[in-house]
């Protein structure tokens, strides 16, 4: 196949996405303790942990944009190349995301709203399943959807007028930072972060990056033999604003959250978007180094996470929910820390063993958790034969 219609693959991409899955884990199992712990002498490290790592889903989506553009960018843009783009969307997206809608809603249901008539309850799901709002995490696939829609209109754009893609991210931030202002100060839509205006700045990124990606390649090996003064100094200082503004992202929120002071939300969004938009990038020089020069006790394992992070972004909060409806019956402090920080290591470890299962063993698993790695073929001897079937 010609070189302009598929680009080579790119294996450190599935190190960005576990890294980005463990962001996300992070935050939703400390979610509680910043409004519980508040009288603790360790509150600072559950909302370090809570805010810092809040580069999840910004991260998601950007990656989601780079690998649309960097696959799609150099093929012909036709009727058939629009269909299966969306055929693939429905099947590995749409559907999972349906599912899991309704799974949530029931067990919200059966929990807290057993005596709500059932016609009540029909529009209540129908409401939150075209907002995203079946259970707290699906706002993100809801945002994602908003993208897919006008990806093929945007891709068009951008191979009509190339000289457009070099500002495609100043485009996205105008874009989200209209959006924000004008939605503080005009028409204040209700749950503002369930809309892609609010994330475009991370879409334009990957559509930046997808395109240019081959060019740009080596700027984020970070090696000695790959280091010029130019790269190093650009490095370093994206390294130092990602932690300048993590950590103030950080300090404001704890401020906020303990009542010590408040800020124009203004502050809260631009320290949020510097923060994660920085870390983007940052994680993708982590994932290239790691891939290549990680152990492989660390690697091999992140690889096979970064595969199955989609199955384990949908099914991690059901066990966290079960989880918190048995919160310790003491008062001893060590306890109590050790539940929570337990919290992550059970989202993380039911879900793997869940969704790896699923790929491995259940047929059509893909209908529920979406895009899934195949399993290995098993090498099987044959009879009365030095050599091997694969099957």
């Amino acid at each position: 196949m010609n070189q302009t219609l598929k680009r080579e693959r790119i294996p450190e991409l599935n190190l960005v996405r576990a890294i980005a899955i463990i962001g996300v884990l992070f935050v939703h199992s400390t979610s509680n303790a910043t409004l519980e712990m508040t009288d603790s002498r360790y509150y600072w490290l559950y909302n370090f942990i809570n805010i810092f790592m809040k580069y999840g889903t910004p991260s998601f989506i950007f990656l989601s944009s780079f690998v649309l553009f960097y696959n799609y960018y150099n093929r012909p843009l036709d009727k058939k190349l629009v269909s299966n783009f969306y055929k693939k969307r429905f099947v590995y997206i749409l559907l999972p995301y349906f599912l899991f809608s309704i799974m949530y809603f029931i067990v919200l249901h059966n929990m807290y709203y057993q005596g709500r008539p059932f016609n009540e309850s029909l529009i209540s799901f129908i409401e939150k399943l075209f907002t995203g709002k079946a259970y707290t995490h699906l706002y993100f696939v809801f945002i994602n959807m908003q993208f897919y829609l006008i990806f093929p209109l945007v891709l068009w754009l951008l191979k009509k007028y190339p000289s457009v893609v070099k500002w495609s991210v100043p485009i996205g931030l105008l874009i989200q930072w209209a959006f924000i202002v004008s939605n503080k100060y005009g028409f204040q839509v209700p749950n503002k972060g369930s809309w892609a205006f609010s994330y475009f700045s991370y879409f334009m990124l990957g559509a930046f990056m997808g395109v240019y990606f081959p060019q740009i390649k080596q700027w984020f090996v970070i090696s000695r033999a790959n280091a010029t003064k130019g790269r190093v100094a650009s490095w370093i200082l994206l390294w130092a604003v990602w932690i300048t503004a993590g950590l103030a992202h950080v300090y404001i929120y704890y401020l906020l959250r303990l009542k010590i002071a408040t800020y124009n939300t203004l502050w809260y969004e631009l320290l949020w978007n510097v923060h994660t938009f920085a870390c983007a990038l940052v994680i993708i020089q982590i994932a290239y180094w790691l891939y290549h020069h990680g152990p492989a006790l660390i690697v091999k394992p992140l690889n096979r996470l970064g595969t199955l992070s989609f199955g384990i972004y949908l099914i991690h909060p059901f066990f966290l929910l079960f989880y918190r409806e048995h919160p310790p019956q003491t008062g001893v402090s060590w306890l109590i820390h050790l539940w929570y920080a337990s919290g992550f290591g059970i989202a993380l470890i039911a879900s793997w063993i869940v969704v790896g299962l699923a790929a491995r063993f259940l047929p059509y698993a893909w209908v529920i958790f979406g895009n899934l790695p195949k399993p290995k073929p098993r090498l099987v001897p044959q009879q009365n034969s030095g050599q091997v079937d694969m099957h």
